[in-house]
This record gives C-alpha cells, sequence and structure tokens, in this order.
C-alpha cells in the first residue's frame, strides 16, 4: 500500500513539475507588461519601439506550449492565471487606449492568435467572452485605419468559432438597455487596472483579480458589486489621468448594440480596401448561417443588414448606364460575389458601363449565396427585405416606364438575374414579384391585377422585336427555375377544372370505338379535308410504332383509353403539307434529331417537378366545373396570339416564341399534356388549343403558297440559309413567310418528339 501511496506522489510530482518554470515565465512576461506602464514616462513612443510585442508573443508561446503538454481539455495553470486575474479585460483596456500608440494592433492580434491557436474552448469563459465582445466593438469604428487588417483577422476568428459552436453566439447577443446605458460612463484607465500585478502569487498561481472600472470595461455596475476586494500597491502617477478618447464612428448608424459583431463586419464592408470589404462579407456569411433562432432574429431586426444588403443592390442598379446593350448584359462573363477584380485596360471585350455592370451582379451573387446559406427565419426576412427595397422600390419603375430603351435594358437585367439566383427563398420573392402571388384561375376582366406581370406578359407582343425576345427568354428562363408557382401562376390554374374539353358521355357504339384506339367525336386527321394531300411516305406505319413503343404489361394495357402516341405524332407530323416541307431535302434534319434532346430536357424537368407532387392523370371530367367560362390566361393568349402569326413575323421572333411553347409542353403534368399535346381533345366550343392554332396557321398557309411563284425552290434556299449551308445572296421574295413556314415545320416536329417521349415515359413501369 506504502509503495503504491509513493508511487502515485512520484507521477504527480512529475506532471506538475515540468508546470512550474512555465508558469512563471507567463507571469514574468505579464510583469514585464505592466511595469512598462508604471514606469515609463514617454507614452508617445509607438509600442515596436518597446518590448510589449516580444511579450505577449512569449505569453502565447507558452499557453500553447502548455496546451500541448497536457490532456486534451486540461486547463493549466497559465491558462487559469490569464483567465482569473482578467489579462484580457486589461488588455482590452489598453488596447482601447491605444496607448502606447499601436497597442490596438498588438491586442487585436493576441486576442486573434489565442483564439486560433488554442484548441480548447476559451469563448464560454465570462472573462473571455465578455472582453471579446468588447473589443468587437472597436472594430470598424473608423474606416481605412492602420489596424482594418487585424480587425477583419480577429472578427473573421471569432465568426469561424461560432461557426464551430453556435450556441456560443447567445454570449453575443447583448441586452440592449445595459449596453447602451454602459455607453454613458466616462473611459478611464485608472491606477486599479493595473496596480494587483506586482502582488501575483508564482508559487500557487492564485491571487486576487485586478481592479478596473466600469466604464472602462463596459461592465454592469451589478457584475462589479459582486467582485472581491483588490490589492492596493503603488502606481506611477504618470498614468494617473491617462484618458480613452473615443474614436468617431464610421458612417453607418447603428440602430443598437444588440449584435456588434455583425455591425462591426457591416462597417467593415464599406472598407475601400477590398480584401478587408471581403474577409468582412465572409464573415457575415458565417453569422447568418448560425442556427440560434434568437440569433437570427437579432440579425435581421436589431442590425443593419438587410438595408445594407438592399441598399446597395440598389446603389450598384442606379449607377448603370440608362442604356446597355442587352447582349452584353447576357454575355458578360459568370460573376463570383468574392471575385470581381475587374481591370479596363486588360479586357479586349471592355464596354461602357461593364466595369458597374460587374460590380452590381457580383453583389446580387453575395446576397443570393448569402440568403441560400441562412438560417431558415434570417434567409426569408432578408428576402423580403430585397423583395421590398430593390424590387419593387428600384426595378419595378424601371420596368414598367415606356422608354423603348430603358425597358430593353431594365428587362434584359432581370433576365440576367432570374438566370443567376439559386436561392430558393430569393427565387421565391423574385417570382412573387414578377408574377404576384395569385392561385385563382384568370379572368379576362382581371388580367391587370398584378400590373407588373400583365406589363411583362404584355411586353412579349411589344411592337418592338427585340422587347419581345427579351421578355420571352425571361420567362423561358423563368420557366426553368425550380419554384412551383410559377407554371401554376401562368398556366396551371387556368387547366385545373379541364373546362377547355367539351364532356360527352360516351355511348356503347363509343365504347367500341375507344377500345380500337380512337376518342369518341374526334376526326381523323387523314380524312380532314385540310389534309387530303397527305402522302404516305410522312407518316410512320402503325407497326414502326408499335415496335418503338414499350410493350403492352398488365399493368399498363396497351388499349388504355388514352389516344394512341402513333396517332398523335402523325398528327403533328403531318400538319405542315409537303408543299411547305423542305427538310427532307437537307439532311441530318428529320423528326428523329429531337428526340434525343427531348428526352434529355423532359428528364430534367421531370426531376425539377418531383416534390411537387403533381397527378399522374388528369381530373376526373365528372369532378370538373365544365360549366365555368374557361381563359388560357393571359400567359398563353399572348403565346397563341402571337403563334397565329407565325407566317407574318420576324424569325427570331418566332424561334423564340415557339421555343416557350416547347418548355411548356416539355412538363410532366396530365393536363399540360392534354392541352398542348393532344389533337385529338374535345374542345369546348369558343375554345382554343396548340393544335387548333397551328391548324388555322397550316389553313392560311395552303391559301397563301398558291400564289407564290416557284415556292418550293425558294424555301428550299431559304433553309440552306439559315444553315449555312449557301452563301447569302440576293433578297429572296416573302422570306417572312418562308421563314415562318420552316420554323413551324420544325415546331411541328419537336412537338412529336415530345409527345412520343412523354408517352414512352408514362408507359414505362
Amino acid at each position: 500500500m506504502f509503495s503504491k501511496f509513493t508511487s502515485i506522489l512520484q507521477h504527480a510530482v512529475e506532471a506538475l513539475a515540468p508546470s512550474l518554470p512555465l508558469q512563471e515565465d507567463f507571469v514574468y512576461h505579464w510583469k514585464a507588461i505592466t511595469h512598462y506602464y508604471i514606469e515609463t514616462s514617454d507614452d508617445k513612443a509607438p509600442v515596436t519601439d518597446t518590448n510589449i510585442p516580444s511579450h505577449l508573443e512569449q505569453m502565447l508561446d507558452i499557453l500553447v506550449q502548455e496546451e500541448n503538454e497536457r490532456e486534451s481539455g486540461e486547463t493549466g495553470p497559465c491558462m487559469e492565471y490569464l483567465l482569473h486575474h482578467k489579462i484580457l479585460e486589461t488588455l482590452y483596456t489598453l488596447g482601447k487606449a491605444d496607448c502606447p500608440p499601436g497597442m490596438k494592433q498588438q491586442v487585436l492580434v493576441f486576442y486573434t492568435k489565442l483564439l486560433g491557436r488554442i484548441r480548447q474552448p476559451l469563448l464560454p469563459h465570462i472573462n473571455v467572452h465578455r472582453p471579446v465582445q468588447k473589443l468587437i466593438r472597436l472594430c470598424g469604428e473608423v474606416l481605412a485605419t492602420p489596424t482594418e487588417n487585424e480587425e477583419i483577422q480577429f472578427l473573421c476568428i471569432v465568426c469561424a468559432k461560432l461557426k464551430q459552436d453556435p450556441y456560443l453566439v447567445n454570449f453575443f447577443l447583448e441586452n440592449k438597455m445595459k449596453s447602451l446605458a454602459s455607453k454613458g460612463v466616462p473611459n478611464v484607465i485608472s491606477e486599479d487596472t493595473l496596480k494587483g500585478q506586482d502582488s501575483l502569487s508564482t508559487d500557487t498561481g492564485q491571487s486576487r483579480q485586478p481592479e478596473e472600472l466600469s466604464g472602462a470595461t463596459g461592465m454592469e455596475q451589478t457584475e462589479l458589486e459582486d467582485e472581491p476586494p483588490r490589492h492596493m500597491d503603488h502606481l506611477s502617477t504618470s498614468l494617473d489621468n491617462l484618458s480613452v478618447t473615443s474614436l468617431p464612428e464610421a458612417s453607418v448608424v447603428r440602430p443598437n448594440q444588440d449584435y456588434n459583431l455583425v455591425n462591426s463586419l457591416l462597417n467593415l464592408t464599406r472598407s475601400p480596401d477590398g480584401r478587408i470589404a471581403v474577409k468582412a462579407c465572409e464573415g457575415l456569411m458565417l453569422l447568418v448561417s448560425l442556427p440560434e433562432p434568437a440569433a437570427a432574429k437579432c440579425l435581421t431586426q436589431s442590425t443593419c443588414l438587410c438595408e445594407l444588403l438592399t441598399d446597395r443592390l440598389a446603389s450598384l442598379y442606379k449607377a448603370l448606364p440608362q442604356s446597355v446593350d442587352p447582349l452584353d448584359i447576357e454575355t458578360v462573363e459568370a460573376i463570383n460575389w468574392g471575385l470581381d477584380s475587374y481591370s479596363h485596360k486588360e479586357d479586349a471585350s471592355a464596354f461602357p458601363g461593364k466595369r458597374a455592370l460587374i460590380s452590381f451582379l457580383s453583389w446580387f451573387d453575395y446576397c443570393d449565396q448569402l440568403i441560400k446559406e441562412a438560417q431558415k427565419t434570417a434567409a426569408v426576412a432578408l428576402a423580403k427585405a430585397v423583395h421590398e427595397r430593390f424590387f419593387i422600390g428600384v426595378m419595378e419603375p424601371q420596368l414598367m416606364q415606356t422608354s423603348e430603351m430603358g425597358i430593353l435594358t431594365s428587362t434584359a437585367l432581370l433576365h440576367r438575374i432570374v438566370r443567376q439566383v439559386t436561392s430558393d427563398v430569393l427565387l421565391q420573392e423574385m417570382v412573387f414579384f414578377i408574377l404576384g402571388e395569385q392561385r385563382e384561375p384568370e379572368t379576362l376582366a382581371e388580367i391587370s391585377r398584378h400590373p407588373l406581370r400583365h406589363r411583362l406578359i404584355e411586353h412579349c407582343d411589344h411592337i418592338s422585336d427585340e422587347i419581345s425576345i427579351m421578355t420571352l427568354r425571361m420567362f423561358e428562363h423563368l420557366l426553368q427555375k425550380p419554384n412551383e408557382h410559377i407554371l401554376y401562376n401562368l398556366v396551371l390554374r387556368n387547366l385545373e377544372e379541364r373546362n377547355y374539353t367539351e364532356y360527352k358521355p360516351l355511348c356503347p357504339e363509343d365504347k367500341d370505338v375507344v377500345e380500337n384506339g380512337l376518342i369518341a367525336g374526334a376526326v381523323d386527321l387523314e380524312e380532314d379535308p385540310l389534309f387530303t394531300d397527305i402522302s404516305p411516305e410522312n407518316t410512320l406505319p402503325n407497326q414502326e410504332w408499335l415496335s418503338s413503343s414499350p410493350p403492352a404489361t398488365p399493368d399498363h394495357p396497351k388499349n388504355d383509353g388514352k389516344t394512341e402516341v402513333h396517332k398523335i405524332v402523325n398528327s403533328f407530323l403531318c400538319l405542315v403539307p409537303d408543299d411547305a416541307k423542305s427538310s427532307y431535302h437537307v439532311e441530318g434534319t428529320g423528326y428523329d434529331t429531337y428526340l434525343r434532346d427531348a428526352h434529355r430536357q423532359f428528364r430534367d424537368y421531370c426531376a425539377i417537378c418531383l416534390r411537387w407532387e403533381w397527378p399522374g392523370s388528369p381530373k376526373a371530367l365528372e369532378k370538373c366545373n365544365l360549366e365555368a367560362a374557361f381563359f388560357e390566361g393571359h400567359f398563353l393568349k399572348v403565346l397563341f396570339d402571337r403563334m397565329g402569326r407565325i407566317l407574318d413575323q420576324p424569325y427570331d421572333v418566332n424561334l423564340q416564341v415557339t421555343s416557350v411553347l416547347s418548355r411548356l409542353s416539355l412538363f410532366p403534368h396530365p393536363h399540360i399534356h392534354e392541352y398542348l399535346l393532344d389533337p385529338y381533345v374535345n374542345l369546348a366550343p369558343g375554345c382554343r388549343s396548340l393544335f387548333s392554332v397551328i391548324v388555322r396557321v397550316v389553313g392560311d398557309l395552303m391559301l397563301r403558297i398558291q400564289r407564290i411563284q416557284d415556292f418550293t425552290p425558294k424555301l428550299l434556299l431559304v433553309r440552306k440559309r439559315l444553315l449555312g449551308l449557301e452563301p447569302e445572296g440576293p433578297i429572296i421574295d416573302h422570306i417572312t413567310l418562308l421563314e415562318g413556314v420552316i420554323v413551324l415545320e420544325e415546331f411541328c416536329k419537336e412537338l412529336a418528339a415530345i409527345a412520343f417521349v412523354k408517352y414512352h415515359a408514362s408507359s414505362t413501369p
């Protein structure tokens, strides 16, 4: 038993013995710093002319060495000494006084290295997080100061520590009344701040705590009253009246001091040094992502973060030229918010306003990424602020103006940020801004209920082709965004009741016909007078389609009441009469070229729509309100009107109109499929579908081509010129009509491919 006790005692001595020299060394360096203030008479000499930086560095090295020599999580006597004697509080006070000059910089470096190099959690200690909080208040007070770099390094290490342990952020959410009350107390470094330092016991590592005034530390009076009395010692009278003068604050007006870490970072985002500003933005990115609800609420309600984001967006947007080439806006390189360095001299593709455009898009990207990373409630609040203060306050007046140049530029900018946005929350607010929140069916009398939506849709049919194309492109990219409200607001809400169909209960004879793959009341296009010139070579035989289609299974019988896909595909392929076709004269322009693209695009759309839980089949007609008047909605109305004029519109406009319609056709919703891709749907009186619109166009075409001499050779020449197979030559008569016919033929092939791909996907078990 005695030997065991001796062994334990020996191990204890071996464990403790190495720590004593470290502690003595640590206390020596700290005393050397305090003695400087007691003994010096020249407080104007810069800190770099003293030994203070060296002593601070030695103290750090000792703390790191001590931690490395002890078990994980164990606090050594040197760290206990630092915490017990409130060394960080004293250093904060000296840093605030910046005495000697440059001391603030040294204190910031010490805090940064201490938090970065010590592995054990320090911030939970009141004697760490309290002085850290006070030092945070000193950061960003004045822009472009010599300490900016050290300030941002310190703030970022604090942010990184909070990211590791988010609950610690609650230590940095100050009580508003206490924090305001502490501001009125004169800030003075008293004799008592340093006077306990000489009496520090080196043999035990324990002593009484150094004195400090509530004004110098920002502590509440109640906390001071609880502290033990201090030991009195002699101090040099030269420090008796060393006052701390507060520096003028930066231009950011802080509503309160509840979340000083955010406020200091916000100030530094305005730094003229781009590197400092980017680091400040990174710090804010870390803070907004913290999951603590109290911090998120404080972030959005008690700081200027929302104002900073939106005001800078607004000022950068307003700094753009009144007129910017839409192609420049669209093609300017991808912008990453932290990498917007740009040199006009080095840019071969520079254009007026490019620097301003890159700055705006870069900051928008930052806002987008910030909201994407933010805690949920913070993200919603930030996105709503962007909606109200930037989208509505700044962009809407530009989009609603009457100047064609202004409309074109503002729509091109809207198109660019629609493409650029990646945050679901910000996208939601952008969608509400563009389309409104309405989800009930549209009526013709109320299509202007949301003025911006109405104006933008009207711009799809603007007298200016450039404005029409740009607005259509914006809607095309909007439809590709993963947000269910977009398609529902534009199209689906008007198709919900299927009141575009005429319900005819099946009689026994009709049922027999359906079993043979036909729909009652449907007109066979091959017997329609409009299609009497259809050549057998232009249709695909039933056997070929049957071999291409998936085989029938018990779960998916071939004759399930749907119109057979080969009839639908042939209906679209045969719409354009042979006399108006030119693709079979040119290699590689057949219908099959669209199948691969249709398959890829449909797969992408299915992935987007998967979580929207759309039905697999149309709503039963018995449950639909077929008595309600049908209106296809403002968006489809404009598209159908445009489609109806395809023979009289410029080629580029036609390409964009058909591109938007094909995008719509790809959505895997049964009502969209029925309304846009089923030629055999029984339309209610006065209703039109995409197929019926094209039929009318073809009817008009057949009459017009009879009046054009050498129509087919001219059509073929125009196609070859469009494909670059023929050089440009003399202007051809009726060029707009000929280009329209080519677009119409290609569009019908594309619709046929989409119909086939969608059928194949729905029939695969």
